[in-house]
């Protein structure tokens, strides 16, 4: 399934572009991730969400597998397992820069398959779900290009659990509001 998202950075195209390829820097900004080893353009690492009672967490492996900087344009490929379970995942994960007013949008479009329990959501589900993570990760992201830019370390984060319920919430906040927009003719 495609998801796409996107999302403003009050920084030049330039500075988010080199800051979204130092993926030991911007991992932790993703909600539930732990970057565990560093290969070149190579990262291992864990996934962990938890939804209520059940504990998700995948151990997989993502590769960036293209690179263009006319086009500021990265692509990363990303294959896991769950690690006490039967589920696979695989995403390739596009992100775009551009200009926007004095900032950027950066558009990431996430080509996912899934299998065992995290396939039992619906479409709308993960998208939702997606949303809510990639909203969270684009506040960290836009909080670490500033401190980058002012010669700040990054905030060191520890890798917590996504926790269900209140992204399940969030998600289902989102679900209504495309709903009520749908029914009564405006925007999903």
């Amino acid at each position: 399934m495609l998801i796409e998202n996107e999302f403003e950075v009050a920084a030049p195209v330039d500075a988010v572009w080199k800051h979204m390829q130092d993926v030991p820097r911007i991992a932790p900004c993703m909600p539930g991730a732990e970057l565990l080893d560093v290969n070149g353009d190579t990262y291992k690492g864990r996934v962990t969400t938890k939804m209520g009672p059940v504990k998700l967490q995948f151990l997989g492996t993502a590769r960036i597998v293209q690179r263009d900087e006319s086009a500021k344009r990265i692509v990363m490929e990303a294959s896991g397992s769950e690690e006490k379970g039967k589920g696979q995942a695989t995403m390739k994960v596009t992100s775009t820069m551009a200009p926007s007013g004095s900032g950027t949008r950066v558009k990431v479009a996430q080509d996912i398959n899934l299998s065992g329990a995290a396939a039992q959501f619906g479409r709308g589900m993960v998208q939702d779900v997606t949303s809510v993570l990639m909203r969270s990760f684009a506040k960290c992201i836009a909080d670490d290009i500033g401190r980058a830019s002012r010669g700040e370390a990054a905030v060191q984060r520890e890798a917590v659990p996504v926790k269900g319920f209140s992204i399940a919430m969030q998600a289902w906040t989102t679900a209504l509001k495309r709903f009520f927009g749908r029914l009564f003719g405006g925007r999903g």
